[in-house]
């Protein structure tokens, strides 16, 4: 039996190490590339065929959003399974419409893993109920869209930098980006959701249950 050969991007070693030995105990799945970072992500992903990809979406440099979207460009038909830190909350439902087939957090056990990978290898969609609830939620009419719906990508990502308790100077180095632009985009975030000032940004994060600790 040809074993699906996987692709598995997240910036820390001993994830990369569990996943594998989660994944050696298999007869259909092997890790048959890792990498730490975008720049090697778009690598790998150019050099081969895999059969899917599991993907850290908060990696140093190019958010995943972006990353996702850059591989769904050159490669639409590799399957992109995301798995992360954050809860579903913060960016299960932005995953998906860049292009992901799938979201799992790390706390996802590893029969649901295995599952989840499965599926999406297969062509299919693996989320979980809360995501297709949130997705749902996604299609209300526009006058009852939320105020961090409305911030692009990027902006989101920096806004979870935020609310961890991040410096713009830290923010900027993470994702290779000047302080400059890091305090345009903290100003266009609290305009856009009619916020005055970091405060307000952690308060209205943990009222809808997008804080968490930063791993950056």
């Amino acid at each position: 039996m040809q074993k699906t050969q996987v692709l598995l991007a997240d910036d820390h070693a001993i994830i990369r190490d569990g996943l594998k030995q989660i994944l050696s105990d298999t007869d259909d799945l092997v890790v048959a590339g890792e990498a730490a970072n975008g720049i090697d992500v778009m690598h790998l992903v150019r050099e081969r065929n895999w059969g899917v990809l599991v993907l850290d979406i908060s990696m140093p440099g190019r958010s995943g959003l972006d990353l996702i979207r850059m591989i769904k460009d050159e490669k639409p038909g590799l399957p992109i399974l995301i798995l992360s830190m954050h809860h579903e909350e913060q960016y299960a439902v932005r995953a998906i419409h860049a292009g992901a087939s799938g979201y799992l957090t790390k706390e996802s056990d590893s029969e649901l893993l295995l599952a989840a990978i499965r599926r999406v290898a297969a062509g299919g969609v693996y989320i979980s109920e809360k995501v297709a609830e949130l997705m749902v939620r996604g299609i209300r009419p526009v006058v009852e869209t939320l105020p961090h719906d409305l911030l692009s990508d990027r902006e989101y990502q920096v806004f979870q930098m935020l609310v961890a308790g991040t410096g713009l100077t830290d923010i900027g180095q993470a994702l290779s980006l000047s302080v400059k632009t890091i305090s345009t985009h903290k100003t266009h975030i609290l305009q856009k959701m009619g916020l005055a000032n970091s405060g307000e940004l952690i308060r209205y994060a943990i009222t809808h249950g997008l804080a968490e600790q930063s791993e950056y």
